[in-house]
């Protein structure tokens, strides 16, 4: 953010329903008499979004005594123990935020260290909290900071924070993290109730924190999730109280975008779709309450239209159905668009000289999933591989725009073919027509040295050959070539993927990388619109990071193939009966022959002997059971990516260093110039990564 005036602070701290704060005044001694009252600030404390001369502070600060306000004091200080006291305001709490509340800290440093509390009118005190400045745009010094996503309280433990804070307070001043990049999933708004559960999940005891007030059951009984604004705000209270996140959001500023938990598991636009339940369930007043527990939860620099001072300005919607969209698959009722534009989320933040980071919203403005239709499902009867051929997904996702214009009449696989329903509609969009145009246009402007894009969603290809399977394992019709594990995500939005990447291509655009979530994996590799046969040419570089506790394929993998299935080397392999080990990274890396090879001898250098050239050029790493988090630090010279691998997070770890290390893997990139591409060099700095390298 360029430097501004205190009127234009008051306007902006205003629209970001925030109290203002004036680093510009005498520095003194706190004459607050905190005193230190943690369990009255149960959520804690955090910080948001900072730039070079500001930053948000968050706090809640709940009363059961039926009052309609109180006030805080928020102290801002320049050394811990509170003697240099360069900021105070007074700030209101209401119960129509649930008594949370946000302060905007202005006239601040740039990249220095602050620490932060709140007070009550009695002196009780909350936590105290640490935070940091971004350095000014003209700052040269290297950059550092970290990304996580998908931490599900229930069923596993959050050692990833606990792990990155002892490294942390061990490092160097000038290593240390500056930011904490949360890519998605802070919440899981679907739960499940005892009686729902009868022998855990995998290798999960599940827990219960969450009891939502209101609720409803979907997916035949599977699941409860949230039907009111207090039920997400409930979801966040209770994830809020685990102490290695609470502690996480103490030490860092967080700078956070949704998935779909947040709002719903299968959701888009305003519209939830449930497993087991037919047709569209039309849920803009769900819409519009997640937007706000979000907003209310998140210290996040983001603008609500028309937004109060005190609280979230929810628009007044109707749960309608979506019938009608306009060509860019957005939903045109009213309803809808008022839901999904009551808080936007995709925002840029620049970081000093070298980062320029790009956030984008995944869910809130993508058109139809082309795959979701009924029409396609004849096409996979008999089925039993589960893979989609490549092709027949393009021609799925470009819709009308397939072959330049030219989409086939039929959809066809093998033997079978139903009628081409998406050759008179547009390709498939992630981001939606407004939403795209920003980006591009704050791609093609970036001027740091490193342009990194924060989406919730992975873009590298989950592409397979089961062209190479023995005829045992499955038969895979002739012709049809490679297929894909999964099209969810970027990695099967192809169209609107190649609209980025060759707008990077054609803008000459160097040092661009993209950092992702979602997939409860470890990938690294590289940004390309295509694989062979088609020319490879990556214009960048990408990463997805593992899941702090939420469940991964490995794991699943381990309890869905039973050991008699003729499909589970594929996936898991148990080298003379010992533990299972994911030989999906292997047929995802480098082919079925290679997966096949090691279940059989248990030798990798064999299996990685037989791997298919085509089949993953873009790809230098996966870890599909890979948990913990990832570290980037950027100079003006090199970009290293670093993956931290902790041990399947079943229990919180007894100790204060977050428990062992799987491995440490380091991906270094150094900038490339124009027309060159990419280069990456890998090292496992620390343990074993074993198939993933």
């Amino acid at each position: 953010m360029p430097t501004v005036d205190r009127r234009q602070f008051l306007k902006l701290a205003a629209a970001l329903g925030a109290t203002l704060a004036s680093g510009c005044v005498p520095v003194r001694p706190s004459s607050s008499g905190w005193r230190e009252r943690r369990d009255l600030y149960p959520q804690g404390v955090a910080s948001g979004d900072p730039d070079e001369q500001s930053v948000l502070l968050w706090t809640r600060r709940p009363y059961a005594d039926g009052r309609k306000s109180a006030t805080l004091l928020v102290e801002i200080a320049d050394d811990p123990a509170f003697t240099r006291v360069i900021a105070t305001t007074a700030v209101r709490v209401l119960p129509e935020s649930d008594w949370t509340c946000r302060v905007l800290v202005a006239d601040l440093q740039p990249a220095r260290e602050y620490w932060y509390r709140f007070v009550d009118e009695d002196g009780s005190g909350s936590r105290i909290g640490r935070t940091l400045t971004a350095p000014a745009p003209d700052d040269s010094q290297p950059a550092r900071f970290a990304f996580v996503s998908c931490q599900c309280l229930p069923e596993g433990a959050m050692n990833a924070y606990r792990k990155m804070i002892f490294e942390d307070e061990r490092a160097a001043p000038e290593e240390r993290i500056g930011f904490v990049l949360h890519l998605g999933d802070f919440i899981y708004e679907v739960v499940q109730y005892p009686d729902q559960v009868k022998n855990g999940r995998y290798d999960r005891k599940l827990t219960f924190p969450i009891k939502y007030p209101k609720g409803k059951v979907v997916a035949k009984n599977r699941f409860w999730v949230p039907d009111s604004l207090e039920d997400y705000r409930v979801a966040y209270k209770a994830y809020l109280l685990d102490p290695d996140l609470q502690d996480a959001r103490a030490r860092w500023p967080f700078v956070c975008i949704w998935d779909n938990h947040e709002i719903s598991w299968n959701g888009w636009q305003s519209i939830q779709e449930f497993a087991g339940t037919d047709g569209w369930v039309p849920a803009q007043t769900l819409k519009v309450a997640g937007n706000q527990a979000w907003f209310e939860y998140q210290p996040a620099r983001v603008l609500p239209p028309g937004s109060k001072l005190d609280t979230f300005n929810a628009p007044p919607v109707v749960d309608t159905l979506v019938k009608d969209f306009d060509d860019t698959g957005l939903g045109t009722e009213a309803n809808n668009l008022a839901a999904i534009n009551s808080l936007i989320i995709y925002r840029a933040l620049r970081w000093g000289r070298h980062i320029d980071l790009i956030l984008t919203d995944q869910r809130s403005f993508r058109s139809r999933d082309p795959g979701n239709h009924d029409e396609i499902n004849p096409l996979f009867e008999g089925d039993t591989l589960g893979f989609v051929p490549e092709e027949l997904w393009a021609q799925l996702d470009a819709g009308r725009d397939y072959a330049n214009g030219h989409p086939p009449a039929k959809l066809s696989f093998g033997d079978k073919s139903v009628a081409n329903y998406r050759a008179a509609e547009a390709a498939q969009t992630m981001l939606g027509a407004k939403q795209k145009a920003w980006f591009l246009e704050r791609l093609r402007g970036a001027k740091a040295t490193w342009k990194i894009w924060g989406t919730s969603l992975g873009t590298p290809d989950q592409r397979v050959d089961p062209q190479n399977l023995p005829a045992a394992l499955g038969k895979w019709p002739d012709g049809a070539g490679f297929g894909l594990m999964a099209t969810y995500d970027w990695g099967g939005t192809y169209h609107e993927r190649a609209e980025i990447f060759d707008a990077v291509r054609d803008a000459g655009i160097t040092g661009f990388a993209i950092v992702a979530g979602d997939r409860h994996s470890f990938w690294a590799g590289y940004a390309a619109k295509a694989l062979p046969p088609a020319a490879f040419e990556p214009v960048g570089v990408t990463f997805v990071g593992g899941s702090i506790s939420s469940v991964g394929s490995a794991e699943a993998n381990e309890h869905n193939f039973k050991k008699d299935d003729p499909q589970r080397p594929l996936y898991v392999a148990n080298i003379n009966g010992g533990p299972p080990q994911p030989t999906m990274n292997l047929l995802l890396r480098h082919g079925v022959r290679s997966a096949l090879e090691y279940a059989r001898s248990g030798d990798h250098e064999k299996a990685r002997a037989v791997s298919n050239p085509d089949l993953a050029p873009h790809l230098s790493f996966v870890d599909v059971g890979g948990h913990g988090y990832a570290t980037v630090r950027v100079d003006a010279n090199t970009m290293v990516t670093e993956f931290v691998c902790i041990p399947r997070p079943i229990a919180r770890s007894p100790g204060t260093d977050g428990g062992p290390l799987r491995y440490r893997v380091r991906h270094e990139v150094s900038l490339w110039r124009a027309g060159e591409r990419p280069q990456m060099r890998q090292t496992v700095v620390e343990g074993d990564a074993g198939l993933a390298v």
